[in-house]
């Protein structure tokens, strides 16, 4: 649609710098989107009027206009030195500078930084300020306070565990045996370990589970067939990850339940490990495919695509073409390494390879990729 219609999609692209339309905060949007500004040859007006917006939109903003300016935009790296010095969430803006532009170009803010601090700030850590002599280092997780069950046996944790009337207890017993040694007596309680409202495990018990790797796996048969949902949510996740072909099945109902529930996070973990089995795993194909082409949760997109592979690579090609252009990093990898050769992938993967926005591994793995089919490696 842009490349048709630049002039007609010039809204369409600084409303989705303007208002947030990720469905999960993890998804990556900035670099696709600077893109489409940049290619396009977009005014920056619009992109720059949003860092006078709130908080959230300053920031979506920010990231556009620095991208933008390690492509070369004079005008978006000016406007973004400019707000350092009047706008209202600077500092925001200051340190995701720092993070991705060479030093040299925001080294010089450090008076106009000194001036517009209040004085009392003691959040002040890592660059720009260290550089500065303003901060500090990002402090380093020290000894917290003395905890009174770390002396106590596995034995005396799990005794606790088993005791309704220690429950006070059960978070520190948990947490203390998710950093220890797998410790298999804990699975004949973990259906009993759940909030005291029920709609969640107690913390860290999933980690403590699942490092019990293969020997967790009949207990997760039963807890997946229980009906409790975080405990059949924790037994399909170990049978993802440790089951056998004879589980198959159980996975992909967990599958076509968070397809008809829409439950968007968290169905690549299945994904992945439908992938396992390969072939043995094609009833999931359908429901992977879905998957792919409608979860409005982008990040996940590339583990359903890379299951496909795995399990049906027939009629992937064209796919692994389209994820060049795609938004996530890593389906962009999963493109410069899988598409097809070709006069478009070839002109794709040099643009890749140049571009100062994509990331340092994208631009790697491109280089290398088109290194190998021109023969210049």
């Amino acid at each position: 649609m842009a490349v048709e219609d630049p002039v007609g999609v010039a809204e369409v692209v600084h409303g989705c710098v303007r208002w947030d339309w990720r469905w999960d905060g993890l998804d990556e949007r900035g670099v696709y989107l600077a893109r489409l500004v940049r290619d396009l040859g977009l005014p920056l007006g619009p992109v720059v009027e949003g860092l006078a917006g709130s908080q959230e939109r300053c920031e979506r903003a920010a990231r556009v206009l620095g991208l933008l300016a390690l492509s070369g935009s004079g005008e978006a790296r000016e406007a973004l030195r400019r707000y350092v010095g009047e706008g209202e969430h600077w500092r925001d803006v200051l340190e995701e500078m720092a993070r991705g532009w060479p030093v040299e170009w925001w080294e010089d803010l450090g008076e106009t930084a000194r001036a517009r601090l209040k004085g009392d700030e003691t959040d002040l850590w890592g660059e720009p300020w260290v550089r500065w002599g303003m901060g500090t280092r990002p402090p380093e997780d020290g000894p917290g306070p003395a905890d009174p069950l770390v002396a106590e046996t596995n034995a005396r944790l799990l005794e606790l565990l088993a005791d309704p009337g220690e429950r006070r207890q059960w978070g520190d017993a948990v947490r203390l045996l998710a950093g220890r040694e797998p410790e298999p007596g804990l699975l004949p309680l973990v259906p009993s370990l759940g909030s005291a409202d029920g709609e969640r495990p107690m913390p860290l018990l999933p980690r403590a589970v699942r490092r019990l790797g293969p020997v967790a796996v009949p207990a997760a048969r039963e807890w997946a067939g229980s009906g409790t949902g975080w405990l059949a949510e924790l037994g399909c996740r170990v049978l993802t990850e440790h089951g056998e072909v004879a589980d198959i099945p159980v996975l992909v109902a967990d599958l076509e339940r968070d397809w008809v529930e829409k439950r968007w996070c968290g169905p690549v973990h299945t994904a992945r490990g439908l992938a396992r089995f390969g072939v043995e795993a094609r009833q999931a194909v359908s429901l992977l495919r879905r998957f792919w082409l409608w979860t409005p949760h982008s990040y996940e997109r590339a583990g359903y695509l890379e299951a496909l592979a795995a399990i049906e690579p027939a009629g992937l090609d064209g796919i692994h073409v389209e994820c060049l252009w795609d938004c996530e990093e890593a389906a962009r990898l999963l493109g410069v390494r899988k598409a097809k050769d070709g006069v478009e992938v070839r002109e794709r993967l040099a643009y890749l390879r140049d571009d100062e926005m994509e990331t340092a591994e994208v631009r790697a793995a491109a280089g290398e990729r088109l290194a190998a089919l021109t023969g210049q490696g």
